[in-house]
């Protein structure tokens, strides 16, 4: 929660000092510098100081990779090593790996790695060609797991250690693509996926697999996130589309918490602060809304993004939740959506304030409200203004 304490009292002022301070904060939202290439079916992930985007496609598969460090200044590393769409990301110790995808009517094993320097390398490549899986990461291993092959659905998966070791652990329990993982505690979640599946697989930090309480709707291409001691799976397809949440705790305990504000397939979600948050997707239309979950699983409907679309993807990178990319109503697009925690901070006439990241002492002419990225450090110089 952090402190915010009057450290000092003088004639002239009275200083507030803010350490690490985070009460009262809300989601509030802004647009990040677009992505370098509009595509959509493309995959992200994070790993030190920055979030990247890789993949995806327009009228054929694209190899561009873009790179937000935590202020939101965009780059573009090296390209993947092939081109391809409906691929999966995660991280493991000191890498971002894009695994898997395809390209026409070609599948890929490709595995792609970016250290914290954004320096590409091609580790071993996955133990199938395939494309609609889905990845996350657990103790010392990134596990990609499922997906579509050329004449079937897998139920493979493949296990990255943080020297970037390829093995194979104990498969799915069914074959299914389109599937959705995230992580709760010590485990490693694999949820949904077609053809019409419910099932979730649970693999712990020594990669033995158990098989907890299906969803509560069996869909794919719906969403996961974790926050707090709850992993979410939300929306998704199956004959219709689905506003389903289902909540895992530690011990893999499955609940139902309020829905989704509309039902919607092709939907992102990540996590900032105390939100998870599920973003766009499609329903009766390309959507818009953001639903925000937080640690006891209350929802609340924060600022929409800036324009509806699906098929895009979302990770988090310093104080911010970034959705990049996707398929609006007629083209193709580049936007990236940025969520943040903010306290707002009244400011009276002659009060002076040093706060996150300002270079110097700013002085407030007038009284006005300023938002701040939460959690807040620095200090205000009150002057002449009751503190209440």
């Amino acid at each position: 929660m952090g402190t915010a304490l009057i450290t000092r009292t003088g004639s002239n002022y009275a200083k507030i000092s803010f350490d690490n301070c985070s009460s009262n904060s809300t989601l509030e939202h802004s647009v990040a510098t677009n992505l370098s290439e509009a595509r959509y079916n493309l995959a992200a992930t994070s790993i030190g100081g920055y979030a990247l985007f890789g993949g995806g496609c327009v009228s054929q598969a694209m190899p561009t990779v873009d790179a937000y460090d935590e202020s939101l200044s965009r780059s573009t590393p090296s390209i993947l090593s092939k081109a391809r769409s409906d691929l999966a990301a995660t991280s493991i110790g000191g890498y971002v790996l894009f695994g898997g995808g395809q390209s026409g009517s070609i599948n890929y094993s490709t595995v792609d790695a970016y250290d914290t320097f954004l320096t590409h390398s091609t580790p071993t490549a996955l133990s199938a060609a395939r494309y609609g899986l889905a990845a996350t990461s657990i103790g010392n291993y990134a596990l990609f797991g499922g997906g579509y092959g050329y004449s079937s659905l897998l139920l493979t998966v493949d296990a990255y250690d943080t020297s970037l070791t390829q093995t194979t652990p104990t498969s799915l329990s069914e074959a299914r693509g389109y599937l959705a993982a995230t992580i709760v505690g010590n485990y490693a979640l694999f949820g949904g996926g077609s053809l019409s599946g419910s099932t979730v697989d649970a693999y712990d930090t020594s990669l033995t697999r158990i098989t907890p309480t299906s969803l509560s709707k069996a869909r794919s291409k719906l969403a996961a996130t974790s926050i707090g001691d709850y992993a979410l799976f939300g929306g998704g397809y199956d004959s219709s589309r689905f506003s389903t949440v289902d909540a895992y705790d530690t011990s893999l305990t499955r609940i139902t918490p309020t829905s989704l504000s509309e039902a919607r397939s092709n939907l992102a979600a990540t996590s900032i602060g105390d939100y998870a948050l599920f973003g766009g997707g499609f329903g009766d239309a390309h959507l818009n809304i953001v639903d925000a979950y937080d640690t006891s699983l209350t929802r609340t409907i924060p600022i929409a993004l800036s324009e509806g679309r699906n098929s895009f993807a979302a990770t988090s990178v310093g104080d911010y939740a970034l959705f990049g990319g996707g398929y609006p109503n007629i083209s193709y697009s580049s936007t990236v959506d940025a969520y943040y925690m903010a306290i707002e901070i009244n400011l009276y006439p002659g009060t002076k304030y040093k706060l996150n990241d300002m270079s110097s002492e700013q002085t407030a002419d007038t009284f006005e409200t300023i938002k701040v990225s939460s959690p807040v450090n620095g200090y205000l110089k009150i002057k002449n203004a009751k503190i209440n």
